[in-house]
């Protein structure tokens, strides 16, 4: 595996934990640790038979987004040369073959929420308090913010956000569609890890065919989503993880899941 600076990357059993570990930076954000953020993706699927992932961070908090120093360096010419590399970053863990989860505490602006809304399910401490300040910079979010936000949350919630920068708490994210669980933040590792695992445990074919479906369906046509549906319910119909889940079912026992 690659060496990392910026992150810490481990497994339990079938769940990967990818960490940003710059605590004591506030978890920000700069071109180092977002390359290391998009080739954290292929580290963990190069680990094997993994079956969900959790990111989290290091501290009391998330990420306070960009290292505010690197603000003063910016230029149109520096961000055209980069546009598609710095929207690509989150994108291959939003089209990661597995679901993330986003486990988040603390302060979450900027980038870090950008970071989170690529993921598929976000776990929120009650301590949160998220934003997506750029505006107040004069920049926008350029990094999936005007893209997935109003997907979340509705375009008027994502104008509030964005235009306003309004910061808001966990379960007023909650509310909103922002997050989708809250808890005290010293069961977040735990519950994150608790889906994780129960994901873990599910058949691997099935559960990145429901993913992909689900994207798909936020992305495209009714028609194209249910195509989808059509097609993968072919596929996993014929699936040796298809067979053994009903056989365990009928046979009261624990299945036992190969991907195939």
């Amino acid at each position: 595996m690659a060496d990392f600076k910026h992150l810490l990357i481990n497994r339990e059993d079938k769940v990967a934990i990818v960490t940003l570990n710059r605590a004591e930076h506030f978890n920000t954000l700069n071109h180092e640790v977002w390359q290391e953020i998009h080739d954290a993706a292929q580290a963990v699927e190069d680990m094997g038979d993994i079956r969900a992932v959790v990111i989290n961070a290091a501290g009391e908090h998330f990420s306070a987004g960009l290292d505010v120093k690197y603000l003063g360096e910016g230029s149109s010419e520096a961000v055209l040369m980069k546009a598609n590399w710095l929207q690509s970053i989150y994108t291959v863990w939003e089209d990661f073959p597995v679901p993330v989860i986003a486990a988040v505490q603390g302060i979450c602006y900027g980038g870090g929420t950008e970071f989170i809304l690529a993921c598929d399910i976000r776990v929120a401490a009650s301590n949160l308090r998220i934003a997506i300040p750029e505006v107040r910079f004069g920049l926008a979010p350029d990094m999936g913010g005007t893209t997935r936000l109003p997907k979340l949350v509705g375009a008027g919630q994502a104008k509030r956000l964005i235009i306003a920068c309004e910061e808001i708490d966990a379960y007023e994210a909650k509310a909103i569609g922002l997050v989708e669980v809250v808890v005290e933040p010293d069961k977040l590792m735990e519950e994150a890890m608790r889906l994780a695992n129960k994901i873990a445990g599910m058949p691997p074919v099935a559960v990145r065919m429901a993913k992909k479906g689900i994207n798909l369906a936020v992305e495209s046509s009714r028609m194209a989503g249910l195509l989808f549906e059509g097609a993968q319910s072919v596929y996993c119909c014929g699936t040796e993880d298809m067979k053994e889940a009903v056989r365990a079912f009928f046979e009261k026992r624990k299945p036992e899941f190969h991907g195939r």
